[in-house]
């Protein structure tokens, strides 16, 4: 695992740049990223992953706002 320190407002290139994670907001122990990636990418948290593999559905996985 690759362990990173950013800042509020600071980005992380995965790829060839196609795939890039934000730091948008740090409140106490909490982290909001933003993620911006093609929409074949799928993104989920892991509780949301592991609920749907556990339940065996893959298909009609949607991304939030269509992406």
């Amino acid at each position: 695992m690759l362990v990173l320190s950013r800042k509020r407002n600071e980005r992380i290139v995965i790829g060839e740049g196609e795939i890039t994670v934000e730091v948008l907001k740090i409140c106490g122990n909490k982290v909001n990223l933003g993620i911006e990636a093609p929409p074949e990418v799928m993104i989920n948290r892991q509780e949301v992953f592991d609920n749907l593999k556990q339940h065996g559905k893959k298909k009609g996985w949607k991304r939030k706002n269509g992406r």
